[in-house]
């Protein structure tokens, strides 16, 4: 049995057009569902695409392989985005994506890892996933496990005080073997990040506390793809993303508005934004 990677794994343009589609079943849950999140999981579509189909070793028809890496939703709002990615390798029908936050549907409003295979952790509690990440990296180590361990925060989650206690954690224990990636989209449900409460300079706080940073432009593929084979080359110290996107990438009359965060797209909405994707795909 192989894992998911394959011949496809530095196919920019493949991952391009998986990427489309993983906007095309994100915003098409979300209407059907008529509530969520769209900003956030646009923004971030590009990065998690490039985990899941190039770097991370996983495989769908056996989700507890021991030797897999693990990806930590930390942003657990983003759960239209995980959902769609697992669906589109294979974890489960992709039909299932359509019952998102419906009653009864294991696809709830935030990743329940008791409910949906492929789902490491339950997340949605901001500020607690770097935390998980750094069990599961101690663990990793404990059991002589070269797997890796890919945690995905939001901006506006940083100004979480936990999420800078798990950082000087991860830097004590030298976790090489973790990788964070902040979807520095610069805007959250309140509004712009900058004045809910400044994070800048980010970069500085990061290596301040002892990790390996890497700033990179997060829908640039080369630029996401060498940052992750950065990562994994760093001994002795944790390594963060700090990966620039743009709230709703993809979509023209979603980027940058704030008040996408928490809204599904209307039908007519939806059906403006597929049109766009398929002209711009």
């Amino acid at each position: 049995m192989k894992d998911s990677r394959g011949c496809r794994e530095r196919d920019i343009t493949f991952l391009k057009a998986q990427a489309k589609l993983v906007r095309v079943e994100i915003l098409k849950m979300l209407a059907v569902a008529g509530s969520g999140h769209t900003g956030g999981s646009l923004s971030a579509a590009d990065i998690v695409t490039a985990l899941y189909f190039s770097k991370m070793r996983h495989r769908p028809d056996n989700p507890s392989w021991r030797e897999r890496d693990r990806f930590i939703l930390s942003k657990g709002h983003a759960a239209p985005l995980l959902y769609a990615v697992l669906a589109m390798t294979g974890y489960f029908d992709i039909s299932m994506l359509k019952t998102l936050r419906k009653l009864g549907s294991p696809l709830q409003g935030h990743p329940c890892s008791r409910a949906l295979p492929g789902v490491e952790i339950s997340t949605g509690s901001l500020g607690q996933g770097l935390s998980v990440s750094n069990g599961i990296a101690i663990g990793l180590k404990m059991d002589n496990l070269s797997s890796r361990v890919y945690c995905l925060l939001g901006d506006g989650e940083i100004q979480e005080g936990q999420v800078w206690e798990a950082a000087m954690t991860a830097a004590h224990y030298r976790l090489d073997n973790l990788c964070a990636i902040v979807d520095l989209n610069g805007l959250q449900i309140d509004g712009p990040v900058s004045k809910v409460k400044a994070i800048e300079p980010v970069a500085s706080k990061w290596s301040a506390f002892g990790w390996n940073v890497i700033e990179i432009d997060g829908h640039n593929w080369e630029e996401i793809l060498n940052a992750f084979d950065e990562a994994e080359t760093v001994k002795g110290k944790p390594s963060v993303v700090l990966a620039r996107t743009i709230k709703g990438k993809g979509v023209s009359f979603f980027e940058g508005k704030v008040e996408y965060h928490g809204v599904a797209p209307t039908q007519e909405e939806l059906e403006r934004a597929l049109k766009e994707l398929e002209v711009n795909g």
